[in-house]
């Protein structure tokens, strides 16, 4: 566990983890009450930071939320063990290999992460609940269920990488709940300090 400046810092230094879990504070996750425009503003420092990096050409970033704004969903979701899956919410992926305009139909979940990041750094080894030797709530290893997509189906590694688009933390809005400080805040195109809160 690192607070967030570190992170900044090997991005700045080029010295990014070959593995990075960044998970925003409560007033910078976009959960009611917090502002979506502060959260978006968080997330978009993040990923600026990882861009401007000397670390981007061999960097892949997956943005997830763990909910959705929405109240159903008319898509069930898939049961694969006593915990099942939940109901769909977004995520993309960020690369100089993305896959251009690529939309994936693959059931995936959470466990698709890990297995992406297992396959790549443990070499497909599983972090097994009953072996790890740390506490582990899962039932099961959920990266090897058969319904269970493959993130890499989201990269072609034979393109030539694309630069980073850096965006502004400050887009232009017409929300009428905008935080005070967004409000006469430049653009900020690139920016990768995070705004203050409030």
């Amino acid at each position: 566990m690192q607070p967030l400046s570190s992170y900044f810092a090997a991005a700045r230094a080029g010295t990014l983890p070959a593995v990075s879990w960044v998970t925003p504070s409560r007033a910078d996750s976009e959960h009611p009450p917090a502002s979506v425009h502060q959260g978006q503003a968080y997330v978009t420092a993040v990923i600026n930071a990882a861009m401007e990096s000397r670390d981007w050409s061999s960097t892949a970033i997956f943005l997830s939320w763990d909910d959705w704004g929405g109240f159903y969903d008319h898509v069930l979701p898939p049961k694969v063990d006593l915990n099942g899956y939940g109901l769909r919410v977004p995520s993309l992926v960020i690369s100089p290999y993305a896959r251009h305009g690529y939309i994936d139909h693959q059931t995936l979940s959470s466990d698709a992460y890990l297995k992406f990041v297992e396959d790549d750094f443990l070499g497909g080894a599983r972090l097994n609940p009953k072996t790890d030797g740390r506490p582990d709530p899962r039932p099961d290893v959920r990266e090897d269920v058969p319904q269970l997509g493959n993130f890499v189906a989201d990269f072609n590694f034979a393109q030539a990488p694309r630069p980073p688009l850096l965006l502004p933390t400050n887009p232009p809005s017409d929300s009428p709940d905008l935080p005070p400080y967004f409000k006469t805040a430049p653009a900020c195109v690139g920016c990768t300090a995070l705004p203050p809160r409030g």
